[in-house]
C-alpha cells in the first residue's frame, strides 16, 4: 500500500498552524488547532536531541499530543466507506481501527522531517462554515517562491472540544483518498486483506 502524499503534506501543513494563528476566543476550534500545533513544536524542539537517536520517540509525541486533536473513530468510518464499514464483523471494525489510528500515528510521525516553517494564513469563520456540531476552518498555506495552497480543515465538536476528521488539500479530500484507496484492497480481497496490507504497510512504516 503506497504511503498517501497528501496526507504527508497535510500534516505537516497542520503542524505548521502556529506560525500565523489569528486571535480567536478558547472556544474556537481554529484556537485549538492552533493551540496543539504550538504544542507539538515546541515538544519536537525541547526533545530534537533526543529524537536523533530514539525515533519512536516523535511517535509517542504524536500520539499524546496530537492523536485527541483526530477524530480517529469517525476518521476511520469515513475511509473505510458506510458499506464496507457496516458488512465489517465487530471485530474487524476494532481491528481496522487500530490499524488505520497506527497508520494515522505513524505518518504525523514521517511528516515532521518535511516541516520547513511554512506559514499559514487562517480566515475568520463565517456563518456558512458552520453546521451544528461540525465546522469548516479556511486557510491558505503560503510558500516562498510559490503560490498559495489552500488547506480545509473538518472539525466535528466532541463534548465541547473540537476534533479534526477531515483535511482538503487543494481540492483533495484526505477521506476520499483514502477510501478509494482501501476500496481497491476490498475489491481484491475483502477486509481480512485489507487489515493484511494495512498491518504490513504499518510494519514498514516503522522500519
Amino acid at each position: 500500500m503506497n504511503r498517501l502524499k497528501g496526507l504527508k503534506r497535510a500534516l505537516v501543513l497542520f503542524l505548521s498552524m502556529s506560525v500565523l494563528s489569528l486571535a480567536f476566543a478558547s472556544s474556537d476550534p481554529v484556537a485549538e488547532l492552533s493551540g496543539t500545533a504550538d504544542q507539538m513544536i515546541a515538544a519536537l524542539k525541547t526533545n530534537q536531541s533526543q529524537i536523533k537517536t530514539q525515533p519512536s520517540l516523535v511517535e509517542d509525541l504524536a500520539r499524546n499530543i496530537l492523536l485527541p486533536q483526530v477524530n480517529v473513530q469517525l476518521m476511520a468510518k469515513l475511509a473505510l466507506g458506510r458499506n464496507a464499514w457496516n458488512a465489517a464483523t465487530p471485530d474487524q471494525q476494532t481491528a481496522f481501527t487500530a490499524a488505520f489510528t497506527t497508520l494515522m500515528i505513524r505518518t504525523y510521525a514521517s511528516a515532521f522531517a518535511a516541516y520547513t516553517d511554512e506559514q499559514v494564513k487562517f480566515y475568520p469563520l463565517r456563518p456558512g462554515e458552520i453546521d451544528g456540531d461540525r465546522v469548516q476552518v479556511k486557510s491558505d498555506v503560503l510558500q516562498s517562491g510559490g503560490p498559495a495552497i489552500p488547506v480545509n480543515y473538518r472539525l466535528l465538536s466532541n463534548n465541547g472540544d473540537w476534533q479534526v476528521y477531515d483535511i482538503n488539500v487543494d481540492g483533495v479530500s484526505l477521506i476520499q483518498s483514502f477510501r478509494s484507496q482501501f476500496a481497491n484492497e476490498l475489491n481484491q480481497g475483502g477486509m481480512d486483506q485489507l487489515l493484511t496490507a494495512l498491518n504490513q504497510h504499518n510494519a514498514e512504516m516503522k522500519k
